[in-house]
């Protein structure tokens, strides 16, 4: 019998975690969905299940150590080695982009909790799992606002764009990628964020251009190579060198 690979994806009730979840799921993974609220992540698990997806619930808040401990406890003993981890689960706090002087420091520090720490929260509690594996890959869901490059460039679209607060949660993320990348290099895990693009989710109250398969099909492609795949790099609809987002 062939090894069948295994993914985690966090915030994979609904959204763009949730297709990730189901074209892993069609290429042939088996795929445990990281969710906060366990009724709506049995629907989504059962919404899989229906499509043939090979599809599994993981009670997961990446805001709490404890949580996340007790979910990597629980898929130790069900599944024993990762594949592929994506951290997708984020929150954007503030309403309107307003001002970052405007800002909370409460909203932001909620934001951080989510957004930064929880990615790493949940790659140190499964990183001993994904050391099992032959060729781990991990993947931060990040975004084109943590971008200081384009933040900065006045022909960006993002140019006058607001999220102060939510934009520094996804450039520290896209900073932690980039150490990880480097730390993790030896053992041959890779490790990459990817803009998955302005996409209708209830993040920005469905107001995105792009759907979500086609971010997921995004994030899909860095989750899906092999050993050879590329590392410490911030993507765009591809993995090719053409596709390198401006850090």
């Amino acid at each position: 019998m062939s090894y069948k690979e295994v993914a985690l994806i966090t915030g994979a009730n609904k959204g763009i975690g949730l297709a990730a979840a189901r074209q892993l799921g069609e290429q042939g993974y088996t795929v445990w969905l990281g969710c906060r609220d366990a009724a709506r992540g049995e629907s989504a698990v059962s919404e899989l299940r229906n499509a043939g997806v090979d599809a599994h619930l993981l009670v997961l808040d990446v805001a709490d150590t404890q949580s996340v401990a007790a979910a990597k406890g629980k898929f130790q003993e069900q599944a024993g080695t990762l594949d592929v981890l994506i951290n997708n689960a984020g929150i954007s706090l503030g309403g309107v982009p307003v001002r970052v002087t405007e800002e909370t420091v409460d909203d932001m520090r909620a934001m951080f909790e989510v957004n930064t720490l929880g990615p790493m929260r949940v790659t140190q509690a499964f990183l001993p799992l994904l050391r099992r594996s032959k060729a781990a890959r991990i993947v931060m869901v990040s975004s084109t606002l943590g971008s200081i490059s384009d933040t900065m460039d006045t022909a960006s679209p993002i140019w006058n764009a607001g999220y102060g607060g939510y934009s520094a949660t996804k450039s520290a993320l896209n900073m932690l990628t980039a150490k990880l990348a480097k730390e993790l290099l030896p053992e041959g895990i890779r490790v990459n964020a990817v803009n998955p693009g302005y996409t209708a989710t209830d993040l920005n109250d469905h107001k995105g251009y792009r759907t979500m398969e086609a971010a997921a099909k995004v994030i899909i492609e860095l989750a899906a190579f092999n050993v050879l795949g590329p590392t410490g790099g911030f993507f765009h609809d591809g993995h090719s060198h053409q596709n390198r987002h401006p850090w």
